[in-house]
């Protein structure tokens, strides 16, 4: 229920207000001085203050100010004489939401108050959106302690500080888009909107509008003005993703937008500037289109400034003890009393999987288990079946890709046992006894690996 503060000297105007509102479903609460007013408003919550222009003592202007300072989102509807409009006004300047006029109509009382309370409730919730994408995407919370996910945590925190062009790349599921609202909303442009288009989900008709939006009678359909999404993104980020979809002519006139911030909408005329920070994302090698002629190569070199290469998961292995705590905490039932773990012949069947979907197929293959699970445990019998299958040859491990033609055999060994030790410590927490247990070796020679590979927990 909303509360919605009635400041009046005149009592008859107090209880005139209350028998009109209260069954509107608000709670009412009245004060006879703007002091008291004021007393109120530090101590309950208020949605809402109607205040007389003219009291004895401190007049409602003053009230205003004061409440202003208080909270400056608090919505004040003045309440005056028709000979004090011009106070009204200057009420409006010091952010009156509005004012009404004595002696008033109750059905445009009654609107005015909806369309006040309406409006704060939108302010209240953007300021709670806004503080839950702040926490989200701060890119401390993407999850992954691995040094591929390192290395991002350390590029994006670069480039937030910028409003250089960043052109995100990696496979399908790799969570390209979380990546671009973490540089948003750690960057100064994080007050401002993220707006996002998919240019290969929409034909070149559709993509053209949606970016540069079109004016009335544009095209078959057209029928009012409709602002594109550079437009909705002034002064924020556009996010491109699979940008390397769009049709060639479009990557003409994007170029030009880069170059210049400025278009014009789809049968428009009127030169629309703007200040967007472009990021944009594929699952292509680019690169390898410029040389084939499918895409403008200044084009490229306008959205790469710099590249952010997103890993695979099989390239973060490590990292999918964390990134199943997640999910199991994102999908467990509220009435489970102890977080779902998962066993240990489940959790090697996650590490020798392939992942050709990536996090968002892990994501899914997590969900799908705790559906299916019917004990406090996750076992291989919850798991879909292609994660037990044995690897065919088109899935074993690229040697190439793993261990270089100039890397020795010491080498390798010690390249695999350093993964192997962080990955165990990484799966019982940091706790050494349990990682030595794990890989069936002694805490001694467990510590003698740790100092050996500089391994910090």
């Amino acid at each position: 229920m909303e509360t919605i503060l009635v400041v009046d000297d005149e009592k008859n105007y107090r209880v005139v207000l209350e028998a009109l509102l209260a069954p509107e479903g608000y709670e009412i609460l009245t004060a006879g001085t703007a002091v008291d007013a004021l007393d109120i408003i530090r101590e309950a919550e208020v949605d809402l203050v109607i205040t007389d222009m003219k009291m004895p003592g401190m007049s409602g202007m003053d009230l205003l100010e004061e409440v202003k300072k208080i909270n400056s989102d608090l919505p004040i509807i003045m309440m005056t004489a028709f000979g004090t409009i011009e106070m009204a006004v200057e009420a409006m300047k010091k952010r009156a939401y509005d004012y009404i006029t004595k002696p008033f109509q109750n059905e445009q009382l009654k609107l005015t108050v909806k369309k006040a309370l309406e409006n704060h409730r939108l302010i209240r919730e953007n300021q709670r959106l806004t503080l839950e994408l702040h926490s989200r995407y701060r890119y401390g919370n993407i999850i992954g302690k691995s040094k591929p996910m390192r290395e991002i945590f350390d590029l994006i925190g670069k480039v937030s500080r910028t409003r250089a062009s960043v052109l995100i790349t990696g496979a399908s599921g790799t969570g390209k888009e979380l990546i671009a609202k973490a540089i948003h909303y750690n960057s100064p442009r994080s007050k401002r909107p993220f707006i996002s288009i998919n240019c290969g989900a929409l034909t070149e008709t559709l993509l053209e509008s949606e970016l540069f939006g079109h004016e009335k009678g544009a095209f078959t359909g057209a029928s009012s003005m409709k602002k594109g999404r550079f437009e909705v993104a002034d002064g924020g980020t556009l996010f491109l993703d699979e940008v390397g979809e769009m049709p060639a002519s479009l990557q003409v006139k994007l170029l030009r937008v880069l170059q210049e911030m400025e278009f014009e909408r789809v049968g428009g005329t009127r030169t629309i500037k703007v200040d967007v920070r472009v990021i944009s994302a594929s699952n292509r090698n680019i690169k390898e289109d410029v040389d084939n002629d499918l895409f403008r190569e200044d084009l490229f070199y306008r959205l790469n400034v710099m590249n952010i290469e997103v890993p695979s998961l099989k390239e973060r292995i490590e990292d999918i003890p964390l990134l199943v705590k997640h999910f199991v905490d994102k999908y467990k039932e509220p009435s489970d009393e102890e977080t779902p773990k998962l066993t240990q012949e489940a959790l090697k069947a996650l590490y020798n999987y392939r992942w050709p979907g990536n996090i968002r197929e892990l994501e899914n293959v997590i969900e799908r288990a705790l559906i299916l699970k019917t004990g406090p445990a996750i076992g291989v019998d919850e798991l879909p079946a292609n994660l037990l299958e044995p690897e065919g040859p088109e899935d074993q491990i690229d040697l190439n890709e793993f261990v270089p033609m100039d890397m020795s055999l010491p080498e390798a060994v010690e390249k695999m046992e350093e993964k192997l030790i962080k990955r165990a410590l990484t799966y019982c927490g940091n706790v050494q006894a349990q990682a030595a247990n794990l890989l069936g070796i002694s805490r001694r020679v467990m510590h003698y690996k740790m100092n050996k590979y500089k391994v910090n927990i």
